[in-house]
Order: C-alpha cells, then structure tokens, then sequence
C-alpha cells in the first residue's frame, strides 16, 4: 500500500508548489538540472514559465511528470510521459527555448541534457 501512496503524495505535494511557490522561486532563481533521483525534482525555468520535473521508477523506465506555472495567472499544466533509458523528452516554448531530459539506464536518474543552453539563457536574463 505505501509503493502506491508515495508516487501519489509527490504529486500533490508538486502540484502544490507549483500553485503556491513556484512564482516565488522563479524570483529566487533555483535551478536544479539533475541528474536527480526517484521523486527529486529538476528545476528550472522555459520561457515565462517555472518547470518542475519528477520522476518514478517504472519497471526499468521513467515515468516523468512535468508541472509549468507562471505568474501571468495560467493555472498549472501536468504532463506525464514515461521513458525509456535514453529516450528523450523535449519541452519547448513558443519562444525557441527548451528543455531535454532524458532517462539514466535502469530508471536509475534523471537529468536535463541541455544543460548549457539554459545555464548560458540564465546568465543573460540576469545581465539584461
């Protein structure tokens, strides 16, 4: 009973964040780009919005889910999409940026791949 509660509790409390803070953290600017555990989340930013990324073990894949908030009062988005080791999951923006995580072999770990086109993203919206 408790292997079917923990994914279930991670959801809620993800969701929860990207209602109650994931503006604020967009602010404070934490960014977490793996790689990362079961259940640890990726954090980072695509276009205007806030991306919090997680993942649970599904027999040797990972079943990815995706919360995107922003402040511009659009209620938060939920993808969930399952991996297999090496695949690969992009998450664009209508202004040309993105995001790719892939999933680590034995749904071992998750991470983001393109890691320095979003470092460098980040490094210029503070310098502008």
């Amino acid at each position: 009973m408790f292997k079917n509660i923990l994914p279930l509790a991670a959801a809620v409390m993800l969701s929860l964040f990207a209602v109650t803070g994931l503006a604020g953290a967009g602010e404070s600017n934490h960014t977490n780009l793996g790689p990362v555990g079961p259940y640890e989340p990726i954090l980072t930013t695509v276009g205007k919005s806030r991306l919090v990324a997680y993942y649970e073990p599904d027999d040797g894949r990972c079943a990815v889910s995706v919360v995107m908030s922003d402040d511009g009062g659009v209620k938060p988005m939920r993808v969930r999409v399952v991996l297999h080791p090496g695949e690969l999951f992009h998450l664009d923006s209508v202004a040309d940026e993105r995001v790719v995580i892939t999933c680590a072999p034995n749904a071992r770990g998750m991470a983001v791949l393109n890691k320095g086109e979003i470092l460098t993203r980040s490094a210029s919206n503070v310098l502008y």
